[in-house]
């Protein structure tokens, strides 16, 4: 139904008038008391639709005014957290939980191995080599010296192909921006080697390892560098021992400032793939420069944006690709460059019922990672496309890795369930045997904990998987504190893994329950589409019948039903409790996208319009400003209890969604139901967190659930069988 001009105007004017209805509206304690947050007369036209945004003025996060209303905000939040009596043994349960040996997935290189370990409580992951298996390990690079607090994070490394040289690439307080320095291996000391302003990039080492490639923007301001919008990337050269002043332009377009550019050389170092991505959109472009000729141009090899293109490997000119092109859940094809017509490619691996997720070519074999209703299957494939065998999981959860050449005999993967900490094995690809490498050992009884999977009908009719843990044996009476956790977007599946996080709450007698919604690659890509634009109803539509499924069928209540989500699962977090607030009893949406309206004016957020739409565009306004979650607050509303996350570097989603939004809600709210906002500092959004601010940030999450579902001391915790 498409809203009347006046009645938008009048829908969006109630959002932001002072009116409260405090009787009306039931709530957990007393009323709490907001700094003030100023309305300015801010009207936006929107294809004659006038839309009040009041709250223009938290957009600039660098003015005194922003950072006084942030300090206000923070002092209130922490105050609040700070008298809840179950944080203290929350944060004490959570550290204890945390500290355990965590392992990368192990990969090869000029002859050498590499993996990251932490031994439980160090803030970031180390980077460990060793040539043989029997080895003992030597740290290559320590990324908790980098900083004081560890918020200097290790973003990306590639190792040269004679396994001399090391790149690497860091990224400070959470933000996207990374710096790529170069370490010899060997000595362990860094090069003179230094890059900057690199975003979104991979580092592509040529064969000789004289230097690589890698992808970066123009040098911002200082006042534009957190959220100025990111155009016009570029493809480079760099030549180990020069500046990057002397970095050869290798590709770009200037008629194309939304293109990005991802670079990796063949292992035969003969050839250089250029992926051309547009956005945020699966489709991509493929160009190709042959690097042993002199005068090698970058030529195009796929260039109709018609599908995704997932290079794998190569045989000589045979080039072997991983794509969705007449196939929605994927399919396995080869293409002979020098015959590169559509009608000259041969398929090897047809579509299948399951979705293909990844693929890689090892041993000569495709190792193909499938998702059978959102868990992994993995099947080995000859190169003409026989099937070989199916490697054997544990059990429901999700298998990852497999990295290797095609002359390599093994590989490895990590194997995650809801209650299995990634545990690491080595994959003999000729015998077929998978052997533990590495198991880490977490202080609980997997065995008390169940998980099933549950099939729901969503509002138009579709059946939508979700995953339900908690402990063996509860009582369906309504009474279970409940926290429904989803996504729904950019083709993301969300698949089982083991978190110390959600450990916690099971341990304190909640469910933890994941909903795989549309717009999520579960399914394939029609999936991921039946999500996105003039469709994303659907994804709110599939996560409230999640909920509505655990009320009908009592594994919880309203009163006990929490919601959660980060990004685009904030968003999905502040539409749900606009559009149904009587339904939880507690939102956390974290670092989310709440202005549907001005999202593609920050950062990259222009390049989400693949999935969302953009406001410039009559018909998608429409279907915007009907689920923003900053347009839909209603004044008097009886919303959740509600805690807003986000972080002071926030490159991504820049903070000031969820300034707005936490701004507008506490002028909507009637009753006693807090609306906070937790403001994290010298942080991002997610990436490369230190565990320290991850245990703290935990900690405020259940322990502000404790209070909002009324859930009362935390039980003791179920142990006796390490796992």
């Amino acid at each position: 139904m498409q809203l009347r001009r006046a009645s938008l105007i009048f829908a969006l004017a109630a959002a932001f008038s002072g009116t409260a209805l405090a009787q009306t509206c039931p709530g957990n304690g007393a009323v709490v008391s907001y700094p003030l947050s100023k309305k300015v007369d801010q009207q936006d036209n929107y294809h004659g639709t006038t839309v009040a945004d009041p709250y223009r003025w938290l957009e600039d996060a660098n003015s005194a005014e922003t950072k006084e209303w942030v300090d206000a905000q923070n002092k209130l939040t922490q105050g609040y957290l700070g008298q809840i009596p179950a944080r203290e043994a929350i944060k004490a349960r959570l550290t204890k939980l945390w500290n355990f040996e965590r392992y990368g997935v192990p990969y090869k290189e000029g002859g050498r191995y590499f993996y990251s370990r932490n031994d439980g409580l160090q803030n970031q992951s180390v980077l460990y080599t060793m040539k043989t298996l029997a080895d003992t390990p030597r740290v290559l690079l320590d990324p908790n010296t980098l900083s004081s607090d560890g918020t200097v994070a290790l973003a990306g490394a590639a190792v040269s192909p004679n396994g001399k040289l090391l790149a690497y690439s860091t990224a400070a307080s959470g933000s996207d921006w990374n710096e790529i320095k170069v370490r010899a291996i060997d000595s362990g000391k860094d090069t003179e080697d230094h890059i900057k302003w690199v975003k979104f990039s991979r580092t592509a080492w040529n064969h000789d390892g004289s230097g690589f490639y890698y992808s970066r923007y123009d040098e911002p301001t200082e006042a534009t560098k957190l959220a100025g919008v990111n155009y016009f990337q570029k493809l480079y050269f760099h030549k180990i021992g020069t500046p990057q002043s002397a970095d050869t332009l290798v590709y770009d377009r200037p008629d194309q400032k939304e293109w990005g550019f991802g670079a990796e050389v063949t292992d035969d170092g003969r050839y250089l793939i250029i992926n051309g991505s547009h956005g945020t959109e699966r489709k991509n472009r493929v160009f190709v420069k042959d690097l042993a000729s002199k005068d090698g141009k970058v030529v195009g090899l796929l260039e109709q944006f018609d599908a995704a293109y997932d290079f794998i490997a190569n045989e000589g000119p045979v080039f072997y690709f991983r794509t969705d092109k007449n196939a929605p859940k994927s399919r396995i094809i080869a293409i002979d460059i020098r015959k590169p017509a559509p009608d000259q490619w041969k398929e090897l691996v047809p579509e299948a019922a399951e979705t293909l997720t990844s693929a890689n070519i090892i041993n000569k074999q495709l190792v193909l990672n499938y998702l059978t209703d959102a868990h992994s299957a993995v099947k080995i494939f000859d190169l003409k496309g026989k099937p070989v065998r199916t490697l054997d999981l544990p059990g429901i959860g999700s298998a990852s890795g497999f990295l290797g050449k095609a002359t390599d005999a093994e590989t490895f993967y990590s194997y995650t369930s809801f209650t299995t900490p990634a545990t690491i094995y080595r994959y003999d690809m000729k015998s077929g045997k998978s052997s533990v490498y590495r198991q880490p050992k977490v202080d609980f009884d997997p065995a008390a904990y169940e998980t099933r999977q549950q099939f729901y009908t969503s509002r138009d009719g579709t059946k939508v998987p979700m995953f339900i843990v908690a402990k063996k044996g509860i009582k369906l009476d309504g009474s279970n504190p409940t926290y429904l956790y989803g996504y729904g977007g950019f083709n993301a599946s969300m698949t089982p893994s083991f978190s110390v996080a959600n450990l916690a709450w099971l341990e304190m007698g909640g469910v933890y329950v994941l909903a795989n919604l549309r717009g999520g690659g579960e399914y394939g890509e029609a999936w991921h589409k039946a999500g996105t634009k003039l469709q994303k109803q659907n994804v709110f539509d599939d996560f409230i019948g999640a909920a509505e499924w655990l009320v009908a069928n009592k594994v919880t209540s309203p009163a006990k039903l929490s919601i959660g989500g980060g990004s685009n699962g904030g968003l999905l977090v502040g539409a749900a409790m606009t559009q149904r607030p009587e339904l939880f009893a507690a939102a956390l949406p974290a670092v989310g996208v709440m202005d549907m309206l001005r999202f593609q004016k920050f950062t990259i957020g222009w390049a989400w319009t693949s999935d969302y739409g953009s406001s410039d565009n009559p018909e998608e306004f429409k279907a915007l400003v009907k689920y923003s979650p900053l347009h839909n607050l209603k004044a008097g509303g009886c919303y959740p209890a509600t805690m807003v996350t986000t972080a002071d570097h926030d490159d991504r989603v820049v903070p000031a969604h969820s300034f707005k939004f936490a701004a507008a809600a506490q002028a909507a709210q009637a009753g006693a139901n807090p609306i906070l906002i937790r403001i994290d500092t010298k942080a991002g959004h997610g990436a490369g967190k230190p565990t320290a601010k991850q245990i703290e940030e935990v900690a405020d999450r259940w322990g502000f659930l404790t209070r909002a579902l009324n859930m009362g001391a935390p039980a003791a915790p179920v142990s006796g069988g390490s796992q």
